[in-house]
């Protein structure tokens, strides 16, 4: 299994994978930032490509941004109360030989995510 970096975002409020979700990568330095990449979510709620390629993969500490007011705001379910609006994840990879997979369950009012595989 090569090295790389990728996602999956999964829509509890509505069943199904969040279609159209901006997500943006940073890479972390203490408090400086820099944006790495900004991609939308497919039809299966994952990216095209990976966030980081096997030749892309450094250690390090990465936040990934994922848009879910946006998302929520053009559902067809009426969110007008809706609670979160941009979800940090800030992580390390420790290894970069090694694939990291970081998911996002969503709703309007909460989410969760995990280190996946």
């Amino acid at each position: 299994m090569s090295a790389k970096l990728s996602t999956h975002v999964l829509d509890t409020a509505n069943g199904c994978p969040a279609r159209n979700m901006k997500i943006e990568l940073w890479s972390r330095d203490g408090d400086r930032k820099c944006l790495l990449k900004s991609l939308v979510t497919n039809a299966d709620g994952r990216t095209d490509l990976p966030l980081l390629s096997s030749s892309e993969m450094k250690a390090g500490e990465y936040e990934l941004v994922f848009f879910v007011g946006d998302y929520f705001s053009k559902s067809t379910i009426d969110f007008r109360n809706r609670f979160l609006d941009k979800v940090p994840v800030r992580f390390t990879i420790a290894d970069a030989k090694v694939p990291y997979h970081v998911p996002l369950l969503c709703s309007p009012f909460s989410y969760s995510t995990y280190r996946g595989s």
